[in-house]
């Protein structure tokens, strides 16, 4: 509708004003006469020698009526030829005469409108609707699935991925070597190497001069050198076998051989340089560097999906081949009789229909959008379309046909606008990731992991401890692994809600264990029943892959009514005495810290009895009855005089009496026998004999505060102790019995402890 609505207004804008005449000096049909001399390249002093005729004619495209108006609109759709087409219109005039230079310039906003419009919005457009719809009738076949295309193929790639081999070598030598050349240090080295070679390659230019080459020359030995001696190193580090199996491996030893090659031959070969020179086989040096490139892991996800958008072009390729056959044969009998090479023509030796393979040279011209609107004005029916002599016609007859209209602009509606954009498509399907979270998981994911279960079954047999699981997945960063962050207690519910069947020498299966990565980060039939929900899973595998087989389906989901050991039972039990272990001690800290809280309760308790009763314990040593001291006198305490007085008299009178001389010792009583320091301090208390018996109920009275003061946990012997068991004037010997000493007053005692407490 566009497209018609544009034609009607650009035949009311240029009908029958893009006639010129051959003559740029005339400008209308009326002058256009006679003949006129042509001057080669514009020089007036080269002029031809044949005068040649004057015509009125019209453009090869133009709007002189509706349809006409269509094709031209449809050729500058495709931006082929649209700025000739563009400049004729702003030089346009009047019907009936010639250009004007730069006439009407504003015309040209009917093209820039019309390609905005038309070729930029609704073209592409109709691509992303053929994009849309090619997704669409691919999940036609999955509508009753309950699984997205996602899950499906994250899914398909855990069943069909196997483990890869990683040669270890045994041999303490060849292990050496293996380290050496499988280290980082040295991948780094070799891709600055390559780098460097790279950048030499790049350096030469015309003209360059002699000691410029031989440097570079000599750069180009040196580095195969390295390379070469990387190749052997690699060959005893991996063997023979193993080395060939990589294909890089492969593929570095070939670029190495032809070097080596190529600087054998240039020095015994007889022209050529003692020094190498630029061979083809060491341009590919170059191609080394995507090795370089697959290290990143944004552009190892971009080369796997290359890889897996080639898997799928082949239907699309068939179909492209199909189609250009169809047409190739077609043009063959329609536009095989044309002259070649024709004033004005597009059909030329190299650009025709007479053979097959020519045909389809040019009809994949067509395609590119090369100048394809020319080819068809050499094929349509015209006057100066003329037949091949060899194809047997009249002299002068005509080859073209109007067919050439329909057949050249459905194969570029066919092949440019559907064919070749199913390639968008099946290169969109794939690369549909990154129109999605980045945090879900995708099969570009999955590489990651095979990569790192090498390192843990080096010999490829599918099977690693369940140990060494946890450590596997907290290398792998999510959203496949739980990443080097995730705490210890995490990994082990997620491996609980994987639940993979545990062999019974303690392993799990790679299978197993990606299966059930893929199935608990998609949340693929978790919820409910296990047992329904793995029958649910397994009719769906068997529905969409037919070809699975029972050993495998038992092997990732175990049948219904199975009592075997998996992780899961494993890590649930180690979760629950984990969980028990914590419940336990969180209890013995409550109860400690509650018994801590009752202990301080009854220490202050006490404490406060202690205080209370105080009183009675102070009177109870003290032996005497009284409340308390009388308090000194107010006038006394306060007056500076007096009060001082009478504390420093006080004071000289209480130092005297507790002041003990060298001959004086202290005695207790021991089992109510008065007993000397020295004597208890030696442990001879058996031998001390009691000296005198009408004092036993004094010795027994002092025994009994003897044992309160111990009570009350005082047992340093300070002058209060001493003046309360007793003191004698002269000290104890051993040659005189204890009734020989003087026994302190009983009423200067109390009245010394009176003064004391």
């Amino acid at each position: 509708m566009l497209q018609f609505c544009f034609a009607v207004v650009g035949v009311q804008l240029f009908k029958g004003r893009f006639y010129e005449c051959s003559d740029p000096s005339k400008s209308n049909a009326e002058d256009c006469q006679g003949e006129f001399i042509e001057y080669e390249g514009g020089n007036l002093d080269t002029p031809k020698a044949e005068a040649a005729p004057r015509e009125w004619q019209n453009n090869k495209f133009n709007f002189d009526d509706v349809a006409k108006g269509l094709l031209t609109l449809f050729a500058v759709s495709t931006f082929e030829g649209w700025p000739t087409l563009a400049y004729k219109a702003v030089d346009s005039n009047w019907e009936d005469h010639g250009p004007i230079f730069n006439h009407r310039p504003y015309i040209a906003l009917y093209f820039i409108v019309y390609i905005i419009i038309i070729a930029f919005f609704m073209v592409n457009i109709f691509v992303g609707f053929v994009i849309v719809t090619f997704q669409r009738e691919g999940e036609l076949e999955y509508k009753d699935c309950g699984l997205d295309k996602n899950q499906r193929k994250c899914l398909e790639f855990s069943l069909k991925a196997k483990p890869v081999r990683r040669y270890i070598p045994r041999n303490r030598f060849q292990y050496r070597v293996w380290w050496l050349v499988t280290s980082a240090p040295f991948e780094y080295a070799i891709f600055a190497l390559i780098v460097l070679n790279t950048f030499t390659l790049a350096m030469k230019f015309e003209g360059q001069p002699a000691a410029y080459s031989a440097a570079l020359d000599w750069l180009n030995i040196i580095f195969t050198t390295v390379f070469a001696l990387e190749s052997v190193l690699k060959l005893i580090a991996f063997r023979f076998k193993n080395y060939f199996s990589d294909a890089w491996n492969a593929f570095d030893f070939i670029i190495v051989l032809g070097s080596i090659i190529d600087i054998v031959y240039s020095s015994t070969h007889e022209g050529g340089s003692k020094i190498v020179r630029v061979n083809f086989f060491r341009l590919f040096r170059a191609m080394r560097l995507v090795k370089l490139l697959a290290r990143g892991e944004g552009i190892r996800t971009l080369l796997w999906t290359f890889i897996k958008s080639f898997q799928a072009l082949p239907y699309v390729a068939l179909l492209i081949v199909m189609l250009f056959f169809i047409y190739a044969v077609i043009g063959m009998q329609i536009f095989g009789k044309i002259a070649l090479n024709l004033d004005g023509s597009e059909i030329t030796t190299n650009n025709n229909f007479q053979s097959f393979p020519q045909a389809v040279l040019a009809l994949f011209r067509c395609a590119t959008g090369e100048n394809w609107q020319e080819v068809m004005l050499s094929c349509a029916n015209r006057d100066t379309v003329l037949c091949d002599p060899a194809a047997k016609e009249e002299e002068g007859a005509l080859c073209g046909t109007s067919f050439a209209y329909g057949y050249f602009i459905s194969f570029y509606i066919v092949c440019s606008f559907l064919i070749i954009n199913l390639f968008v498509a099946v290169i969109m399907d794939n690369f549909d990731y990154l129109t999605r979270d980045w945090s879900i998981l995708g099969p570009h994911h999955l590489d990651e992991f095979i990569r790192l279960w090498s390192e843990y079954d080096p010999d490829a047999k599918g099977r690693i401890k369940h140990l060494d699981v946890v450590t596997l997945l907290r290398k792998i960063n999510p959203p496949l692994g739980f990443g080097t962050l995730c705490p210890h207690r995490v990994a082990c519910k997620r491996l609980v809600s994987m639940n993979m069947p545990l062999n019974a020498d303690g392993t799990v299966n790679f299978n197993a264990t990606l299966f059930a990565l893929v199935r608990t980060a998609l949340l693929i039939e978790v919820e409910g029943n296990i047992d329904d929900c793995n029958a649910k899973l397994r009719y769906q595998i068997k529905k969409i892959w037919k070809r699975t087989s029972d050993r495998l389906l038992d092997l990732i989901i175990p049948a219904a009514g199975e009592e075997e050991v998996t992780v899961g039972k494993f890590y649930a039990t180690f979760l629950i005495q984990d969980y028990f272990r914590r419940f336990k001690k969180r209890k013995e800290m409550e109860n400690r810290a509650l018994k801590n809280q009752e202990n301080a309760v009854i220490l202050t308790a006490g404490l406060r009895t202690l205080h209370e009763i105080g009183p009675q314990i102070r009177r109870t040593i003290s032996g005497t009855l009284d409340e308390g001291e009388a308090e000194e006198p107010m006038h006394r305490r306060n007056h500076s005089l007096f009060g001082t007085l009478f504390h420093r008299s006080r004071r000289r009178s209480k130092n005297q009496s507790l002041r003990l001389t060298p001959v004086q010792r202290p005695r207790f009583v021991v089992n109510g026998t008065a007993t000397p320091m020295s004597g208890m301090e030696n442990g001879d208390s058996a031998k001390h004999q009691p000296h005198n018996s009408n004092q036993g109920s004094n010795q027994s009275q002092m025994g009994s505060e003897v044992k309160s003061r111990k009570i009350l946990g005082i047992t340093k012997m300070d002058a209060k102790a001493r003046r309360f068991l007793g003191e004698y004037k002269k000290p104890f010997d051993g040659s005189e019995s204890p009734a020989s000493y003087r026994q302190v007053n009983a009423a200067e005692r109390e009245r010394n402890q009176n003064l004391d407490w």
